[in-house]
């Protein structure tokens, strides 16, 4: 029998109240992974009722409520429904033997094998009754299972007022009920939906049968809402640090901008607050973060020690379709803060905080900008002299026209104020030597054009460009570094890149492939200009590379403009899975032959003589889908010594393990050997490890080893380490254990964000995201020295 009438919504906000622990969680930069859990539900489809696609909670206010039974019976004032009773409202079911509804004073009485689901949750209940003119509801003895994420629990009892709720004796874990590994147990949960938060009385977590963390009082978020707490603790212990325990703090200020307060203690360095406060504006956003420390036990008896921090803004806002405003600002205390605070060998890395902001335009042919950029020194082994120098203001535009498929033109230009504090010595008897803030300006202008002339099987593309320079230089610092006060240069440039491409078909044991043959000539030739006048401001030599055999310039920066009369030959092969397009193997090797002496040079460097420079081979061979190998080779025929040499090798364990395995060596600079790994014992345990070894310097600059256990619900990660944590070499020796609920949030420090940056492919999907430099072996071109 059916009968169907509008009844206001029996509501059952359940869904809310239910998954307020649900939400009780630190939200991960990595996603949680549930891959060991079984696929049973604690609470199963319900059968023989159909799933309603398309309807969502949002649809319930519109939608009438149909109820039906295998007999109806009572009054049309008061039905009473019985057998396999069924109502629907919206994305709503609810499933009972017998439903009593009372429609002058809208009580309702459900009972015996309630279920109810909607697009959130399911649950099953002995007994629920209610008043809808009142809006009052209560369910007794109840299990649900959440939908849209993995959690479930028990409740003893749900009352539910309006936007109130409470619930009594309730569970909340997202193990399954069969083998709770964690397990969180309040005695009374108080639910405000309006605002969006719940009130935790009695809260105890239990780590298997083991209460670990008792709670009287704490309050959480229900919904996506951001609520003013505390956060997760980080825990760790170091010899550089001692006992080292960071607290955060959320405040959520307002609904476009919030704060987190980071107090850490460090029993060995002191106190320190740490902050970030993030806001969201009409077409921008930014983050502000900073530290301080008022001493630091570490460096008292130091001096020039005070109190210590730092500041950093990073944001932009879009002004216009094609304009942004952007800027990343970051100010240290000293030069010794991010070896001092870093926990990884990147804060010995970086010997200058960088600094930009700027207005930025780009259109479909242009872009330009207008930007000021300074350096503070980040190495206290080394001199302000080192320092790049600031450049304020600096403007750049380049256009390009592309009108026609045989011919490109366009132009680069750029103006430039430099200036640096420790720019030019000055030298007084019996005195040390201080220095002055001096610079100079400079203005590149660059057009081009160039024709991409393409075929099938080939290419040519000869290009014309003409580079003028033109300085105004300071007297003071053209007196000290002897050059010109007004220099100025003027030189062409012509090149012809070409190419062909071959192909044939091949088999190799009964599998499709393309094997391909693409000979590729370069010519280069710029006249001599003498340059020794000019300044060098921000200008390097590039390290000598695969790619630096088909560039125009041999340096970085315009200060320098390499002559040049040399032609590149180079020969690459491919062999391309038919089936998939996968690579399997790529082989390149190419040489410059210099015909003249190149005579530009930097400061003390000596010319590149005529003859021919090193032999650059590169190599990949990835025999099967879980080996890949690769090599990088430079062998100087003139000094008969190789100056590179780069081996890796990779293999993909089942169950997402891996192991890497890599060594390089630069002539004269380095020697390092590295090996990682994440081995998987079972599904459940594992071990992980990086020993990074520097053979020059005879030590280790990285070991780890730590164990993982992972179920379906928790994991726990302890890791040990050692890393040089200073440029004396010293080491530092830590541990760090973190043990994470999943659904819940983890406490301890962050130890997969330290093993995803030392073993490469911890993550799998990092593997698709290393730059090609990386995994080449090979240096980027123009390394920005931004920490």
């Amino acid at each position: 029998m059916r009968s169907t009438f509008r009844l206001a919504p029996l509501a059952l906000c359940i869904a809310l109240s239910l998954s307020a622990q649900a939400r009780a969680q630190d939200m991960e930069d990595m996603p949680v992974e549930f891959e060991l859990c079984p696929i049973v539900d604690a609470v199963p489809m319900f059968e023989n009722v159909p799933e309603q696609s398309g309807i969502f909670m949002g649809d319930r206010a519109a939608a009438p409520t149909d109820i039906e039974g295998d007999m109806l019976s009572g009054t049309d004032v008061a039905p009473q429904f019985s057998g396999n009773v069924a109502l629907r409202r919206g994305d709503q079911f609810l499933g009972a033997d017998k439903l009593t509804y009372d429609s002058e004073l809208q009580k309702y009485i459900a009972e015996g094998n309630i279920r109810y689901q909607d697009s959130t949750m399911r649950l099953t209940a002995e007994r629920a009754e209610g008043n809808q003119a009142e809006d009052r509801h209560r369910i007794e003895d109840l299990r649900y299972q959440l939908v849209s994420r993995r959690g479930n629990g028990e409740s003893d009892m749900i009352e539910l007022h309006g936007a109130q709720g409470v619930l009594h004796g309730s569970t909340y874990s997202t193990c399954d009920p069969s083998d709770r590994h964690w397990e969180l147990r309040a005695r009374r949960i108080d639910v405000d939906s309006a605002e969006g938060f719940a009130t935790a009385h009695g809260a105890t977590l239990r780590i298997g049968k083991v209460p670990v963390l008792y709670m009287p009082w704490f309050m959480f978020p229900i919904d996506e809402r951001r609520r003013t707490g505390l956060l997760f603790p980080s825990i760790s212990n170091s010899d550089r640090n001692g006992f080292d325990y960071k607290q955060p703090i959320y405040l959520n200020l307002a609904p476009n901008y919030d704060m987190t307060l980071y107090p850490r203690i460090m029993t060995d360095r002191g106190t320190l607050l740490g902050t970030e406060f993030r806001y969201v504006i009409d077409k921008g956003m930014g983050t502000i973060s900073g530290a301080y420390m008022p001493s630091d036990d570490l460096r008292d008896d130091e001096p020039g020690f005070g109190a210590r921090g730092h500041f950093a803004f990073n944001g932009y806002q879009n002004l216009s379709r094609h304009w942004q405003a952007r800027a990343n600002l970051i100010h240290i205390s000293d030069p010794r803060y991010f070896e001092d605070f870093n926990s990884s060998i990147q804060g010995i890395a970086v010997y200058s905080a960088h600094s930009v902001a700027g207005l930025y335009g780009r259109g479909r042919s242009w872009t330009a900008s207008l930007s000021a950029d300074t350096y503070q020194l980040a190495d206290y082994t080394l001199s302000e002299t080192t320092l790049p120098f600031d450049r304020l203001p600096r403007a750049s535009a380049t256009w390009d026209w592309r009108e026609l498929k045989w011919l490109e033109a366009g132009v680069e230009a750029e103006a430039v104020r430099f200036e640096k504090d420790a720019a030019v010595p000055i030298r007084l008897p019996g005195q040390p030597t201080t220095f002055d803030r001096a610079g100079g300006s400079r203005l590149v202008v660059k057009p081009y054009v160039t024709m991409p002339l393409r075929g099938a099987f080939w290419f040519v593309q000869p290009t014309f460009a003409w580079r003028y320079n033109a300085y105004q230089v300071d007297a003071d610092l053209a007196r000290s570094t002897r050059t010109a006060r007004s220099p100025s240069l003027s030189v062409p440039i012509s090149s012809v890149d070409m190419g062909l491409f071959f192909d044939r078909a091949t088999t190799l044991d009964g599998e499709s492939y393309l094997q391909t043959l693409e000979p590729r000539m370069y010519y280069l030739n710029v006249p001599y200009r003498d340059q020794t006048d000019q300044p060098v401001f921000d200008t390097g030599e590039l390290t000598f590379s695969w790619g630096q055999m088909f560039r125009d310039n041999r340096f970085s920066g315009a200060d320098r403009q390499a002559d040049a009369n040399q032609l590149t030959l180079a020969l690459t092969s491919r062999l391309l899975r038919e089936r998939d397009g996968k690579e399997r193997l790529s082989a390149s090797i190419g040489q410059i032959r210099y015909f003249d002496d190149s005579l530009v040079t930097l400061p003390g460097k000596p010319p590149i003589e005529q003859g021919r420079s090193a032999w650059v081979a590169d190599a990949t061979w990835a025999p099967t889908d879980r080996w890949n190998f690769g090599a990088s080779y430079q062998w100087n025929p003139t000094e008969r010594e190789k100056d590179l040499v780069s081996v890796r090798g990779r293999y993909l364990l089942p169950d997402d393990g891996i192991v890497n395995l890599s060594y390089r060596f630069r002539r004269d600079v380095s020697e390092q050997a590295d090996f990682s790994f994440l081995y998987p014992i079972n599904p459940t345990w594992s071990v992980v490890g990086r020993h990074y070894y520097s053979i020059l310097d005879s030590k280790p600059l990285e070991q780890i080893l730590g164990v993982q256990w992972d179920s379906c619900c928790i994991a726990v990660r302890l890791v040990g380490r050692r890393y040089v944590q200073n440029r004396e070499g010293d080491l530092s020796r830590g541990f760090m254990l973190e043990i994470e609920l999943k659904g819940l949030g983890s406490a301890g420090q962050d130890t997969r964000k330290t093993l995803r940056r030392a073993i490469l492919g911890y993550n799998r999907g990092d593997l698709y995201l290393v730059p090609p430099e990386t995994a080449t072996g090979q240096p980027p071109e123009d390394p920005d020295p931004t920490p």
